[in-house]
């Protein structure tokens, strides 16, 4: 096996916000992109379509990689995220955008897989779990800064944001230039596995995930229009959408030395609670304190939850079946933001959909501390006995 450099490493790290960048670039302008295109009232299905397109093309994808290999198909996934995420600025109408939308999800599939793929093959044991942590970092921190260029390109105008997805087709030059194709003559997967069921532990895991997710991205579907109900410009939406993810990053920085004290399951849980509370306080918000106030909580909250979920799914997989519980990871993450799209349909105003989240969340963290009391109590019966 070849090894792989520093500019390698950081390659397949920049390819990994992509995974992000798929719907938060169009977030702080998208009431008016959403104008432009003629959905002006189904604003948010341009952020939650290429997450259902995730999830529909994800054994798609799966056999696009089986057929072309890991190193190919990222380099075919990664032009045609870009060519179908440029492409929308130029469409219009609910049937050609929606299509080109689900279509981008498809080929985010496709990235994220091979992506997470090529990684597995270089690295091993220890140094592949270090390079999965860095790569969840690399995610939250694609946030930070897509959400912010974002932000400055709608104050130009509202195509401009779109151009951001040609960096799929940089991040293909630096895969070309500085990531060896590696040897692929094995196979890349495990099928006659697939059979083996998914424990009820991993249950819990994707179940919270996909809830985490909704929590997550109705805040990122509805704040944009929060925000532009109280006089707050484009850019100041991406700024303070890009202030809860730089908060992620320091969250999840600190999430395994929450995890070693309060547990993993009660790490989720209080992850919901933080959850709850920066809905609550994105429902009474009148004031920029308390929409900082709103953006910290809810950078805890995804903090804590998204990069141990990915954890837990690993420490819970047997090797050979890592892969595929790591795509139902996906698969969960990507259906939990599908699912956030249904939250703007609650009658009422938008205080209510940040009510509803915030219930949800606060339902979740009863259910996590239940389930965490009985691991605790579980793993203490098993220590009495030895």
């Amino acid at each position: 096996m070849r090894t792989l450099s520093t500019a390698g490493s950081f390659s397949l790290l920049a390819v990994a916000c992509l995974t992000i960048m798929v719907g938060c670039v169009i977030v702080p302008g998208l009431p008016s992109i959403a104008e432009q295109l003629g959905i002006g009232d189904m604003a948010s299905w341009l952020i939650t379509l290429p997450s259902l397109g995730v999830v529909l093309f994800g054994p798609l994808a799966g056999r696009l990689i089986q057929r072309q290999g890991l190193y190919r198909a990222l380099c075919l996934g990664l032009f045609a995220y870009g060519l179908l995420g440029v492409a929308a600025a130029v469409l219009h109408g609910p049937l050609a955008v929606f299509a080109d939308r689900l279509a981008l999800g498809g080929a985010t599939a496709v990235v994220m897989a091979a992506g997470t793929g090529l990684i597995s093959l270089f690295y091993q044991g220890e140094a592949r779990l270090q390079m999965i942590a860095r790569q969840g970092m690399a995610i939250e921190l694609g946030g930070v800064i897509f959400l912010f260029l974002g932000g400055v390109l709608a104050s130009l105008g509202w195509h401009w944001p779109f151009l951001l997805y040609l960096m799929a087709w940089v991040f293909l030059l630096m895969i070309l230039a500085f990531v060896p194709r590696p040897d692929e003559s094995g196979p890349t997967d495990d099928s006659a596995l697939t059979k083996v069921p998914i424990t009820a532990a991993l249950k819990r895991v994707l179940l919270a995930a996909s809830l985490s997710m909704i929590c997550f991205f109705t805040a990122v579907i509805m704040l944009p229009l929060r925000l532009h109900e109280l006089g707050f410009s484009e850019a100041q939406t991406g700024y303070l959408l890009a202030y809860v993810s730089l908060v992620a990053v320091a969250a999840a920085a600190v999430m395994p030395r929450a995890a070693r004290r309060l547990g993993e399951y009660g790490t989720l849980a209080f992850a919901f609670v933080f959850y709850a509370l920066a809905h609550l306080a994105f429902a009474c918000a009148d004031s920029l304190t308390l929409l900082l106030e709103g953006g910290l909580c809810m950078g805890i909250g995804f903090g804590l939850s998204i990069p141990l979920v990915n954890h837990m799914t690993l420490e819970q997989s047997h090797v050979a079946l890592r892969g595929r519980n790591l795509a139902w990871l996906s698969m969960a993450i990507f259906t939990g933001q599908f699912l956030s799209s249904f939250m703007d349909y609650l009658p009422g105003q938008r205080a209510v959909v940040f009510v509803a989240a915030a219930a949800l969340a606060m339902l979740s963290a009863v259910l996590l501390t239940v389930v965490h009391k009985r691991v605790r109590a579980t793993h203490d019966g098993r220590l009495s006995n030895d």
